[in-house]
């Protein structure tokens, strides 16, 4: 998304995105919320989205933290 357009109507479902892609989209929230120029209605939209990506990334960090030990647990039993 540019500068000038508005936010996506249709917005990808948080749920399905990959970590890598909710982190990318979250950088380009922040950047456009920290730029300014935008309505407070954009603005809130586009800082709703931002903790739906926030929520996205920690859900995968947090599943990977829960493998990792899983992964480590498994190693150290053996």
């Amino acid at each position: 998304m540019t500068d000038n357009q508005q936010p996506d109507t249709n917005p990808t479902a948080v749920d399905t995105l990959s970590y890598e892609q909710a982190r990318e989209e979250l950088v380009g929230v922040v950047s456009r919320l920290e730029a300014g120029g935008v309505s407070l209605e954009e603005s809130l939209a586009l800082w709703e989205r931002g903790e739906a990506l926030a929520d996205r990334c920690e859900a995968w960090l947090e599943g990977a933290k829960v493998r990792l030990a899983a992964a480590r647990d498994k190693a150290e039993g053996q």
